[in-house]
């Protein structure tokens, strides 16, 4: 089967524990000596011609899909999603399909390097640089920087939930500073605004999960859940469900949202609110619902002033009436906050606000409701961590500055690309002494790192997820090699292991384990046991086999997290209008690209998927409205720079007649310097012009600035799949327009 172990020995292995009925894609701990090796070295359990199927998880965000990937002799060839995982239902969304595109990517990392900061990782005709040290010497590297435990630091992303447990055991026996996590991901998605709204009114910090399946009226302030919002595939197998599952009515669903989204899109109704009344006006449909009934009038809505709402959100008296009377009428209404509407000023108010219309519709824990997510199985019942907020990270940050960080040790997160520049996260890495990368990509801040040590690709690793929102019970989500490593590449948990075996003391106390599946064993053992879950097993040998082939562990129930409505109904809200910075004459919406999203553009399949709502490709682009660019003489394809009191990028325009005129947007996922050959030198950055403001949670208000628009008299054609024929009646004379 391999060098390491003989068929003999694998069998005897698996066996351990009454493993022996596994099948061979999760025959437990076993499984990490079993080599899965292309054609031309095959192991003796696989056959021509015949596929083997692997449950996995996928890493492409934080949300913690469920994925069966098929391989045939070694190779993987196809993802799909997981039909019992509990958070997605079998589907995918097409970052997940694409996923094998960071496997197979030309550019990878190939080795553990050392490199002068700022060399590229690859030449300009993008040949990677040549590992050019061995495995023992980079452990050895990241032991001599952990016996300096009062200068080190770690800084990770969201989608390695058990590396950020081993990193977190580690960090508190060596006395070093906890890890902090980040991603852009979910800046936009405002974790900390919804997670500090919820504790507020219901005294319980964590992430809401919105149950649209069973609701039969949706009303949406600005969280885009069929794109990148939190679960989106899980969103998206909802609002289907809510949409024909039940055969008597179809549900009904309003999206408020000054630039049409994809999920806007899906909307009955439509209405283009001006950026930063989304709290006011949920705050008038709650005082308007509670008058219809003729009760008397909480606290929470009693001070809205109507008129106020109706002149400051450019939405008429009349709808909002005719929205109350839809809330009355449906038996299990719904309302989400979320995305650009938290990103603001007033963003805490404004989740505050959409949640507590949820409390006067009474629809906590009940079908078609809101339900407080669940801790995961394993999860410290300390309560929910989330992602840090910018806030933190620009405190992160000061102390790079300062000099108290001296090593720096970086995972799954490309902070040069996804933070904002104004935070000046580049230029505090000149402070810091020694900076360490386990980037599997040559990504930006790999570049500028002084190691790179990189980790496995998702496909080729062990693992598991917590899922802090997405399903209403509780749920880890289970990782496991579907290949061999392509590279020389080396797990970071592994690298940790051994690093802390070589530091000795507190460090390899705490880190007692052989290798990285021993660790994952130790977190799983309290699960051994438990009845009321996906499968029971006996001992840990036996459930790590059927933790590998169910692809996690969950609850089969449903977990209620009991509220009291009473209590947000009972607090003054204090919805207003948000406040703006800069002197610009149009607000500045950006978004993710539902295709790309933060760590998309290095997959050139992604890059050709068209945009949902304008069907661009390969490029960045300004959307703006037809109405607006007429006035100032702008047309599409036309380069404008767009300005804000913290920078300024450029951009062609793209005419989107779905916007408000007094609003631009731009997609976020563009505008790398590095990251491969297929993101490098493409599109641009909207965050590098993103201001340095935050709510009261202490999320970025990057959906609070005023921008202006100049004319560079540059044109750049955009790729773009739809007809410009059709859709704009270019090229067909007087009758085409």
């Amino acid at each position: 089967m391999s060098e390491k172990i003989s068929r003999r020995d694998f069998l005897r292995l698996a066996s351990v524990g009454a493993a022996t009925t596994a099948v061979l894609t999760g025959c437990g701990p076993a499984s990490r000596y079993v080599q899965r090796e292309p054609y031309a070295r095959m192991p003796e359990y696989t056959y021509n011609g015949l596929s083997t199927y692997y449950a996995t998880t996928c890493r492409e965000c934080a949300a913690g899909c469920g994925l069966i990937v098929r391989t045939m002799q070694g190779r993987a060839l196809k993802v799909e999603g997981n039909p019992n995982h509990p958070v997605n239902r079998g589907k995918t969304c097409p970052r997940g399909q694409v996923t094998l595109q960071g496997l197979y990517n030309p550019n990878r990392v190939r080795g553990p390097l050392q490199h002068a900061r700022g060399e590229a990782l690859y030449d300009a005709n993008f040949q990677d640089a040549q590992p050019n040290l061995d495995w023992e010497a980079a452990i050895r590297v990241v032991a001599d920087a952990l016996e300096e435990t009062a200068g080190v630091a770690f800084l990770m992303g969201t989608a390695s939930d058990h590396l950020f447990d081993l990193v977190s055991d580690l960090a508190n026996a060596a006395g070093a500073s906890a890890p902090i996590r980040f991603s852009a991901g979910s800046m936009f998605e405002t974790r900390a605004t919804l997670s500090q709204a919820t504790e507020n009114l219901f005294g319980r910090a964590g992430l809401p999960y919105f149950d649209i399946a069973n609701s039969d009226l949706v009303l949406s302030f600005g969280a885009n859940f069929l794109e990148t919002w939190l679960s989106p595939v899980a969103y998206n197998f909802a609002f289907g469900k809510m949409r024909r599952g039940n055969p008597q009515r179809r549900g009904h669903f309003i999206q408020f949202e000054p630039r049409m989204s994809q999920t806007g899109s899906k909307a009955d109704d439509w209405f283009p609110i001006v950026p930063g009344t989304e709290g006011m006006v949920a705050a008038a449909i709650g005082r308007l619902v509670a008058e219809a009934k003729g009760e008397p009038l909480p606290r929470a809505f009693a001070s809205v002033d109507l008129e106020a709402v109706t002149s400051a959100s450019g939405v008429k008296l009349e709808a909002l009436a005719q929205i109350a009377q839809l809330v009355i009428s449906a038996f299990a209404p719904i309302a989400i906050p979320g995305g650009p509407s938290l990103g603001m000023s007033n963003g805490l108010a404004t989740a505050e606000a959409v949640l507590s219309l949820n409390a006067l519709v009474d629809n906590f824990g009940k079908p078609g409701g809101v339900f407080l997510s669940p801790l995961s199985p394993n999860q410290d019942p300390d309560g929910y961590h989330r992602p840090a907020s910018a806030q933190e990270m620009a405190d992160f940050i000061d102390r790079m500055k300062s000099g108290e960080i001296k090593t720096l040790f970086i995972h799954g997160v490309n902070p040069i690309f996804e933070l904002p520049k104004s935070l000046g996260f580049a230029e505090a890495l000149a402070n810091v002494g020694t900076v360490i990368s386990f980037a599997t990509f040559p990504d930006e801040t790999a570049v500028a790192s002084d190691y790179v040590f990189p980790d496995h690709h998702g496909l080729e690793a062990w693992g598991y997820q917590r899922i802090a929102t997405g399903a209403m019970q509780s749920v880890l989500s289970g990782l496991q090699p579907v290949v061999s490593p392509f590279q020389d590449t080396r797990a970071t948990a592994d690298v940790f292991i051994a690093a802390a075996q070589l530091t000795g003391g507190e460090p390899a106390r705490a880190l007692p384990f052989n290798d990285e599946v021993a660790y994952i064993q130790s977190k799983l053992a309290n699960l051994v046991g438990q009845a009321d879950g996906s499968f029971n097993a006996p001992e840990i040998n036996s459930f790590s086999a059927y933790f590998q082939q169910h692809g996690g562990w969950w609850k089969n129930s449903a977990e209620e997290v009991a509220v009291d409505a009473a209590s947000a109904l009972g607090r003054e809200l204090m919805a207003s209008q948000a406040q703006f910075a800069g002197a610009g004459e149009f607000f500045f919406v950006p978004f993710v690209a539902p295709t790309l999203a933060e760590a998309g553009a290095n997959k050139p399949w992604l890059q050709e998927l068209p945009d949902p709502m304008t069907t661009v490709m390969w490029n960045t682009w300004v959307e703006m409205n037809p109405e607006t660019a007429h006035e100032l003489g702008i047309d599409n394809d036309d380069v404008v720079k767009i300005i804000s009191e913290a920078g300024e990028v450029e951009a062609p325009v793209y005419l989107y007649p779905a916007i408000r005129p007094d609003t631009i947007a731009m997609p976020f996922g563009q505008g790398h310097t590095a990251y491969g050959r297929y993101a490098q030198g493409r599109g641009t950055n909207p965050a590098d012009i993103f201001g340095l403001l935050f709510n009261e949670a202490g999320d970025l208000t990057f959906a609070g600035m005023k921008v202006k628009v100049e004319k560079t008299g540059r044109k750049q054609p955009l790729s773009r799949l739809e007809s410009r024929i059709g859709v704009y009646g270019e090229g067909m004379g007087e009758e085409g327009h």
